[in-house]
């Protein structure tokens, strides 16, 4: 999912939309490369346009609230990620 997100430039967001519940599956798992991927995969897709990322922080904060230190986890760090000035600067030009 990164890597798509990351390098297909041509993708429609609606591949990215397909892919979030499979991402908010992921964030239960304790692993921690599988932790990593789905938080690198949201924050990826997040960066990719203004609505995406909307999306993705929606995504994030329902992930926030799964009682699972892993979820928490991939929550703070997209959010924090996808809230900061610079990414929503370069969102906005």
């Amino acid at each position: 999912m990164a890597c798509l997100a990351w390098y297909d430039k041509a993708a429609k967001d609606e591949q990215f939309v397909e892919l979030l519940p499979l991402a908010k599956s992921g964030a239960n798992d304790e692993r921690n490369y599988i932790k990593k991927a789905v938080s690198w995969a949201l924050r990826n897709i997040g960066k990719r346009n203004s609505q995406l990322n909307d999306v993705v922080l929606r995504v994030a904060e329902e992930i926030g609230g799964m009682d699972s230190r892993a979820a928490r986890w991939i929550a703070s760090d997209v959010l924090r990620e996808l809230s900061s000035q610079a990414v929503r600067a370069r969102l906005d030009a």
